[in-house]
């Protein structure tokens, strides 16, 4: 199939390759030339502008969007609208807030022009291993661009969770899941650490160990074995968490449906209060960030 892809930071260029590996004719754009450069080396067509970009594609077109929410995201489309023709599609597959896709399909929609929201999971690994999408939007047009979705995701990776909105509130509450249970290791580990017992311990050995066979295995532990490799008490980075957004909309949804959560809830307050207090969890935490998702840590002076 053909796409385009705008932006190309550090999900979207390896989103765009990955497509291209699948056979996809893909063009992209993004504000840096250099970044176009490097993604047209690996055989995308590059695009200076919006514009040029459109040109690049067949009716009807797909474009994906892969820009940080809010602003830039409004902006884009904002722009496209005036680029596309009936019956092209928009799919966001960034973190946007889920109430943003409503409110973009409802202005895209008397101009002919359909919207999709993608959540994406799977960080700065995901060429290699695939993207876990979670997809909003007509079942129709699902179908008609599942190639796209396939070729991105592991196998049984994608799902389509229902209308717009769908995808962005179902990755919203991936990510506050993803809270808890960074949470969940770092107290856990910063625990073994104060006792005893923690001197002794190789913590990457005992991360390793936990993903043979035990009820708390994951991906996630994986990550953890490999922070403590390559800093064995994590001395050379700040125990500051930052928090992309996710977490926070993921508690108001919670409040507003009047569900319990406080889990999520208490793991986004610790990394509100690790930006003052540096404990041992909030730098695995911080280390685990930088495993997934290849987010700047704090590093000590």
């Amino acid at each position: 199939m053909q796409i385009g892809m705008i932006g190309l930071g550090k999900m979207g260029q390896n989103m765009a390759r990955r497509l291209l590996k699948g056979r996809h004719k893909v063009a992209v754009y993004d504000r840096s030339p250099e970044k176009v450069k490097e993604t047209a080396a690996f055989g995308a067509k590059g695009a200076s502008t919006l514009e040029e970009l459109v040109g690049l594609l067949t009716p009807p077109r797909a474009v994906w969007i892969m820009v940080p929410a809010g602003k830039p995201v409004d902006d884009t489309i904002q722009a496209l609208m005036g680029l596309l023709k009936k019956g092209d599609t928009i799919i966001d597959g960034g973190n946007s807030h889920y109430k943003d896709d409503q409110r973009h399909e409802m202005e895209l929609r008397p101009l002919g022009l359909n919207y999709m929201d993608a959540g994406v999971s799977g960080g700065i690994w995901g060429l290699k291993e695939g993207y876990c999408l979670m997809i909003g939007g007509d079942r129709k047009l699902f179908r008609r661009l599942e190639p796209i979705f396939k070729t991105l995701a592991p196998p049984e990776g994608y799902l389509h969770c229902g209308r717009v909105s769908a995808g962005h509130f179902v990755k919203m509450v991936h990510n506050g899941i993803e809270y808890g249970m960074m949470q969940a290791y770092g107290e856990g580990f910063a625990l073994i650490k104060a006792s005893e017992y923690g001197e002794a311990l190789d913590f990457s050995k005992l991360a390793r160990l936990w993903n043979r066979g035990s009820v708390i295995r994951s991906w996630l532990l994986e990550l953890v074995e490999d922070a403590f490799k390559k800093d064995r008490n994590l001395s050379l980075i700040e125990g500051y968490v930052e928090d992309s957004g996710e977490g926070r909309w993921t508690v108001e949804a919670a409040i507003e449906a009047g569900v319990p959560m406080p889990v999520i809830a208490s793991s986004l307050f610790q990394r509100f209060g690790s930006r003052g207090l540096g404990t041992f969890s909030s730098k695995l935490q911080a280390a685990l960030r930088q495993e997934f998702g290849g987010h700047a840590v704090k590093k000590k002076r």
